[in-house]
C-alpha cells in the first residue's frame, strides 16, 4: 500500500514539474516570436530555440511518462513478487 502511495506522489510531482516546464516553454516562445517578428520578420530565428527547447521538453515528457524507468538501477527497483 505504501509503494502505491509513493508511486502516486512521484507521478503527481513529475506531472506538476512538467506542467511548469510546459508553461515556461510557451511563455518564452511567445516572447521570442514577438521579439523576432518585431525586429527581424524576414529572418525567423525563433525557430532554432523553439526546436532546441522543444527537444528538451520532449525528453522531460518521456521522463514523466516513465520511459526512463527501465534504466533504473537494480538496487532501486521494487522488490519482485516471485518470492
Amino acid at each position: 500500500m505504501r509503494d502505491i502511495q509513493d508511486n502516486e506522489k512521484t507521478a503527481r510531482a513529475r506531472l506538476l514539474g512538467f506542467g511548469r516546464h510546459l508553461t515556461v516553454y510557451f511563455a518564452v516562445m511567445l516572447v521570442l516570436v514577438v521579439v523576432n517578428m518585431t525586429t527581424m520578420p524576414e529572418n525567423p530565428w525563433f525557430m532554432w530555440p523553439m526546436v532546441g527547447y522543444g527537444g528538451v521538453l520532449a525528453v522531460h515528457a518521456a521522463y514523466v511518462m516513465g520511459l526512463f524507468d527501465v534504466f533504473m538501477r537494480r538496487s532501486e527497483a521494487p522488490p519482485s513478487r516471485n518470492g
